[in-house]
């Protein structure tokens, strides 16, 4: 059992592997072109291992010889020219397949390719790459193929997640953003940020809003931070050469895709203000048409190419379970790291009530805020400036729950606080009314945050993080 210092709490109790029965293994033989799919739920464990041959997990390629351990996993092991695995323990469901969208998404890294060398000779900003699609269409899949090629290409681009629903470099619930120049991680995704303690492969600078709501088509939150993230991913890309030239591929929420009467006013907000001149459109014939319909027209120093993908048929529903299971599991990952080497050692503080600043964000149901990030006093289709947060005073009911430490003084404008950045999340692990202490979770020790920490109704509380 890990203790955690003050707090008396530790993580959950991992069996001690000499108790562990052996795993019977098998072999199988993928011929070329053909990927191996499995789904594993989080309470089983799939091994993998490269036997021959060459393969790729979402354009990562497997080492030989290593195993790679998946649990609560949705995947696909591809091979370009054949190869044979051994495979270890019970997947939910396996097989391989013969027909995959592959080809395809090879093809746009290579005319993405093509993009960036034309932006080295006239010093340009490489492709500026939107993926679209409904829920559970492969948005994301797509996105680490086409960053795992450009960084094995020798580029450096920009990744950035506007997808509330699951966490890259952060929890679910944040946007992210951050430049790639080492390979994905096979069994960890995306991998570490330093945020989340020291890790043995090369961490990435994230740079993370919260957001803190779960549909962005309900919420008038969700445009301002998209505002915010375009300029700050803009000058970062101004001051690195590397990532200029590589561009950005943007992640986005299937909830903007479905539309309202053939309007997209979140998919057309986020090409405005991201300047987006390559959209891939994924699983959907209608987005598709009424895109390109939508950008037919303008002028080629402004033209938006709408490209239609092949949605791959190793992509399944995933329900609200696995989604709530992975959340979970992404913020257990965050605090304590994963089992092994790579386990992260939190550490545990108390605070007064008066020493935290806690605001939490108002629903589009009882607030209207402003469109525009920073100062904004004028009336648009948003309406004016009003009350964005409520201040909270602890109590009992946020146990469980997270709070986003920004880097805004707890008395700037509220406009500012919501543009700030992230520099973390703490957990609130247990509330006495009575004495007026908090005791939460941190990933590094220091002092009380004294900045403004905000939370809002999602992610939804993880009770049990701690024991």
């Amino acid at each position: 059992m890990i203790s955690l210092p003050g707090l008396n709490l530790s993580a959950p109790s991992i069996e001690p592997p000499s108790l562990i029965a052996p795993t019977v293994t098998r072999t199988q033989d993928l011929s070329a072109g053909t990927e191996f799919r499995f789904e594993v739920p989080f309470s089983r464990t799939l091994t993998i291992k490269l036997l021959s041959g060459t393969a790729e997990y979402f354009g990562t390629e497997l080492a030989p010889s290593s195993t790679y351990s998946f649990s609560g996993a949705k995947g696909a092991i591809y091979t370009w020219h054949g190869a044979k695995l051994e495979i270890g323990g019970e997947a939910e469901s396996e097989y391989v397949a013969e027909e995959t969208g592959m080809m395809g998404y090879a093809n746009a890294h290579f005319a993405l390719e093509n993009l960036r060398d034309k932006a080295a000779q006239t010093n340009d900003t490489g492709p500026r790459v939107l993926v679209v699609g409904p829920e559970n269409s492969g948005k994301t899949s797509v996105v680490k193929i086409l960053t795992s090629y450009a960084v094995k290409a020798g580029r450096q681009p920009v990744v950035i997640n506007l997808d509330p629903r699951q966490g890259m470099l952060s929890v679910p619930g944040s946007f992210s953003a951050a430049a790639v120049s080492s390979i994905i991680d096979i069994e960890d995704g995306w991998g570490s940020s330093p945020i989340s303690g020291p890790s043995p492969i090369p961490v990435k600078m994230p740079l993370v809003y919260h957001y803190g709501l779960k549909d962005p088509e309900e919420s008038r939150f969700f445009r301002p931070l998209v505002t915010r993230m375009a300029l700050a991913v803009t000058s970062r890309m101004e001051e690195d050469q590397a990532s200029k030239l590589a561009g950005f591929i943007i992640d986005s929420p299937g909830a903007i895709s479905g539309g309202k009467g053939g309007v997209y006013e979140n998919v057309e907000h986020i090409v405005s203000e991201f300047s987006v001149n390559i959209v891939f459109v994924l699983g959907s014939e209608r987005l598709y048409s009424d895109l390109s319909r939508k950008y037919s027209n303008r002028p080629a120093d402004e033209a938006v190419h709408i490209i239609r993908l092949d949605k791959s048929g190793g992509c399944v529903d995933r329900d609200e379970m696995y989604m709530k299971a992975l959340r979970q599991t992404q913020i257990r990952a965050y605090f304590f790291g994963h089992a092994g080497e790579n386990a992260l050692g939190p550490h545990s503080q108390v605070a007064d009530f008066n020493d935290l600043n806690i605001l939490r964000i108002k629903e589009a149901s009882d607030s209207n805020p402003s469109f525009r990030p920073g100062d904004n006093d004028d009336d648009d289709a948003y309406g004016s400036s009003t009350e964005i947060y409520e201040k909270l005073t602890p109590s009992s009911l946020m146990q469980n729950s997270l709070l986003a430490v920004t880097t805004a003084a707890a008395n700037e404008r509220q406009e500012v606080i919501r543009d700030s950045s992230v520099t973390g999340y703490i957990y609130i692990a247990d509330v006495d009314e009575t004495k007026r202490k908090v005791r939460f979770l941190a990933p590094q020790p220091g002092q009380t945050p004294s900045t403004a920490m905000v939370t809002g109704s999602f992610p939804e509380d993880v009770p049990g993080l701690v024991s």
